[in-house]
């Protein structure tokens, strides 16, 4: 069988790649009496008395819920909130796999932002953070910006900001191997989309400053009526000297390129007129921008991608699980640009300088230490910039 047919007989063996087991015994009378009626009421009255107390007598601590209005699945499109759920439950067996973070499937049926806004802070309550996911873009800006303003849990949105933490631990790492300073590399971004938005708000919290995004119709500009207002917010911070052009003319002297758009739309060529041993991190999947070879051929020095069958795939699954670890472990009440700025770092890392090749710029993702180094980043960023409540 190939890949497709190996995965659809999974599945239906499967029958869902999650399920709920109980932490508690429900063997005797007794049993019944204490975790269920009459027991039960104490640790209710409890919690009605002093709310916080629902983190220590309920499994909130610890349950993150995983959101989507199935509007932008794994390059597949608006196929709708249950055709969503094999993916969503599959986000939930990473947590679990990877950050022994439970995790519960939410598929909301509704492309209405106030509808969906009003149903996750509705229920916000049983859970200890949210992971917003496959969301389209503009709404799904204005869907995180209104949950953190009325959720008092961590509120992440991973196509942006796992993303984004990622595509900065890649590029730190090649910045140390090719012996640049973050803040003197001249950048790229094609794609204007909410997964570039957020690399592009990432990477210059990091220290970039020189950056120039690049949509189908050509280098971003501000005063280009084609912008959405998403886009036209960029473009008041990027391409600051004002240049029109294609991407051919965008990349030329350019040190790192970093595609979240469409595939083969970079050519060798191409990166032949970047700077010398450019940086690229072609992340459309499963196309990417450019394959690896043909940016090797054009004189690229570090190649990353969102494949698992190339080296230093930038994969989402190095940052998320350690980052709702980390918020989780402090009661956080936010995810902050500090504690993904910590997560990057700590990602970075986990590659010592004695492994960091061209071919090993990031950790690989069975790596349970990088879990571990990024829950403990995470959690003390969330200390020192006061949002955590243990």
């Amino acid at each position: 069988m190939d890949l497709k047919q190996r995965a659809l007989a999974a599945h239906e063996q499967w029958a869902g790649k999650i399920e709920v087991v109980a932490r508690c015994a429900v063997d005797s009378k007794d049993d019944l009496s204490i975790a269920y009626t009459p027991g039960v009421a104490e640790p209710c009255l409890k919690i009605k008395d002093d709310p916080a107390l629902s983190y220590t007598y309920t499994r909130r601590h610890d349950l993150v819920a995983v959101i989507t209005d199935g509007t932008a699945v794994l390059g597949l499109g608006d196929i709708g909130p249950l055709a969503a759920m094999p993916v969503m439950e599959g986000k939930c067996a990473l947590f679990k796999a990877f950050a022994d973070v439970d995790a519960f499937p939410i598929c909301v049926a509704s492309k209405d932002v106030d509808e969906i806004v009003r149903t996750v802070e509705l229920i916000s309550g049983s859970f200890g953070g949210i992971n917003l996911e496959d969301i389209s873009a503009p709404r799904c800006f204005e869907i995180e910006r209104r949950l953190k303003e009325v959720c008092d849990i961590p509120v992440f949105h991973d196509d942006q900001h796992g993303t984004a933490v990622c595509c900065g631990a890649a590029l730190l790492n090649a910045c140390r191997l090719t012996g640049r300073k973050v803040d003197e590399i001249k950048m790229v971004v094609n794609g204007c989309g909410a997964a570039a938005i957020a690399v592009t708000k990432f990477l210059m919290f990091l220290g970039v400053k020189d950056v120039t995004m690049v949509e189908r119709f050509g280098i971003v500009c501000e005063g280009d009526e084609r912008l959405n207002p998403a886009q036209a917010e960029m473009a008041k911070v990027t391409n600051r000297s004002h240049r029109t052009g294609t991407l051919a003319d965008a990349v030329q002297g350019a040190d790192v390129f970093f595609g979240m758009s469409a595939p083969q739309v970079l050519t060798s060529d191409m990166v032949a007129t970047m700077a010398a041993e450019p940086m690229v991190f072609a992340m459309a999947n499963p196309v990417p921008e450019i394959w690896p070879e043909d940016a090797k051929k054009g004189g690229a020095a570090v190649v990353g991608t969102g494949r698992s069958d190339y080296p230093n795939q930038i994969n989402n699954v190095l940052a998320f699980p350690g980052i709702f670890r980390g918020a989780l472990d402090v009661r956080a009440s936010d995810i902050n640009e500090e504690m993904k700025l910590a997560a990057a770092k700590a990602i970075a890392g986990c590659v010592p300088d004695e492994q960091l090749t061209s071919d090993h710029i990031m950790p690989m993702a069975f790596d349970k230490a990088v879990i571990r180094a990024v829950a403990d980043a995470v959690a003390q960023a969330a200390r020192d910039t006061g949002v955590a409540r243990l």
